[in-house]
């Protein structure tokens, strides 16, 4: 959880980079325990980035979303 804001700083830091880093990169902790943690740190940043992580579960971004999934996907990607 020490790096959510951080990536969440740098995904709202402008538009590119907001299309650039994927929202699912805020939750390398689990979904369920980033929304809990976003909810209880209390910033407005972490107010932010919650929102935006509901608004994406809403739009379908999370579907069939695990951290396996997701880091084998990063490997897969960065490893080529």
């Amino acid at each position: 959880m020490s790096d959510v804001l951080t990536i969440w700083r740098a995904k709202s830091s402008s538009w590119d980079a907001s299309c650039s880093i994927d929202v699912q990169l805020l939750c390398g902790g689990g979904l369920a325990e980033t929304k809990a943690y976003l909810l209880t740190e209390g910033s407005a940043d972490a107010a932010q980035a919650l929102d935006h992580i509901r608004r994406s579960q809403d739009a379908g971004d999370f579907a069939d979303f695990s951290l396996e999934k997701l880091a084998a996907s990063h490997a897969a990607y960065y490893h080529a």
